[in-house]
């Protein structure tokens, strides 16, 4: 079995994946295989990936599997996992391109945030050669992955700060229900319209078990904290289900205009599709985020009017970027929390380290996206209004 060629057939991978964790069977709830069923056959059928690109996405599902597979084995053999409480968290959403990155990592300098690694998004789960109080396997895997990303596309680096050990989006634990931003990695139009008319209840509800398992096993490794800190423009478009399942959740959103964010966006997706795919058309990957991204913020925005306001917190990409220290100022009572001298320090010193790190500036233009600001202005109309031209008529006063 384990000198089978990978291809991507759900029962061959679901059975690679039993081999490769020693036999498990349980991948936990079912719900997960019509979703896996549909995004195989629209990679397959729709996302012309090269035949190398087949096999490095066959491969990522087959490690989804192990996970969801050693995952319950976990659950199994130490119930209390799915007694750990996730409290309050509290959840950075917007637009790619809005800062969200920084300030997740900035914010993530507190010691009283949980937060995951990229290492831990893409790895959750222990391998089979280690366990959970010394992962050293994993960092050294998520490792190797992102230094392999980067030599295949070094221009990545210029669109989003890869980095194994610095904190990343859970919409890459989201990957192990299937249910998730997938379009990111190639053109799959057929999956994507099936994802929308999915309830994605059960994706979320996955997503905080997996949670439950990090934090767990930080406990075991002597890491405690408060709450976790998340964050992933994904949320942008499941606002109701992600209070569904975290109902006492804190949603700090920022905001720049769609005009700047969108092009940049669609560039980002572009450049995944090509670590996949020989053929794949930056016209076809604009559009389609410009698309997914104006429905997710109407939606959104709708949501929030039928919610508390002190739920929410916007936050403008200037003054995340220029005036970061101030904002974190603002954050803190927002999420019912003092920020100590300690933590303040720790944090204006990661900003002056980072500093983008001497990065190149991304390289995108709207029209090799496919995408004209006449058609962008009528598509983000209404966030327009409601957030981006108060702030520029404020600025501009």
């Amino acid at each position: 079995m384990t000198d089978t060629p990978l291809t991507l057939d759900a029962e061959l991978l679901m059975a690679l994946a039993t081999a490769r964790t020693g036999g498990h069977t349980n991948f936990g709830d079912p719900s997960f295989r019509p979703a896996l069923d549909c995004m195989l056959k629209s990679i397959r059928e729709e996302a012309n990936m090269s035949p190398m690109g087949q096999i490095i996405f066959a491969h990522r599902v087959l490690e989804s599997l192990s996970n969801r597979l050693t995952l319950e084995d976990y659950c199994t053999r130490h119930p209390e996992i799915l007694s750990e409480e996730i409290k309050s968290p509290v959840l950075i959403i917007g637009l790619p391109r809005t800062g969200t990155t920084m300030l997740h990592r900035v914010l993530a300098r507190d010691p009283r945030f949980y937060n995951m690694a990229w290492w831990e998004a893409r790895f959750p789960s222990p391998l089979s050669a280690e366990d959970v109080v010394n992962p050293q396997l994993r960092i050294a895997a998520g490792r190797a992955e992102v230094k392999a990303m980067i030599e295949a596309i070094p221009e990545l680096l210029a669109i989003h700060p890869l980095d194994a050990e610095l904190p990343d989006e859970e919409v890459l634990l989201l990957e192990h229900a299937f249910m998730s931003a997938i379009d990111a990695y190639g053109n799959v139009p057929g999956y994507a319209d099936w994802l929308f008319q999915q309830d994605q209840t059960p994706a979320y509800l996955y997503l905080k078990r997996q949670l439950q398992f990090l934090q767990w096993q930080k406990r075991q490794r002597g890491i405690t904290a408060d709450r976790w800190l998340l964050k992933s423009p994904h949320h942008t478009h499941l606002m109701p289900t992600l209070f569904k399942v975290f109902p006492d959740a804190h949603v700090i959103q920022t905001h720049r205009d769609p005009l700047q964010t969108i092009p940049s966006m669609g560039s980002f997706a572009y450049t995944l599709w090509r670590l996949f795919s020989d053929q794949a058309d930056p016209v076809q990957a604009g559009r389609h985020w410009a698309a997914k991204f104006a429905g997710g913020l109407r939606n959104s925005m709708q949501f929030r009017d039928t919610q508390p306001a002190d739920r929410f917190m916007d936050v403008w990409y200037l003054d995340a970027v220029a005036r970061s220290m101030d904002v974190v100022e603002r954050i803190y009572p927002f999420i019912g929390m003092e920020l100590n001298d300690s933590t303040r320090e720790a944090m204006q010193a990661w900003l002056a380290q980072s500093d983008r790190e001497g990065r190149p500036a991304h390289q995108y233009s709207m029209d090799r996206m496919g995408l004209t600001e006449e058609q962008l202005k009528l598509d983000f109309a209404q966030y327009r209004e409601r957030f981006v031209l108060p702030h520029l008529q404020a600025s501009n006063l």
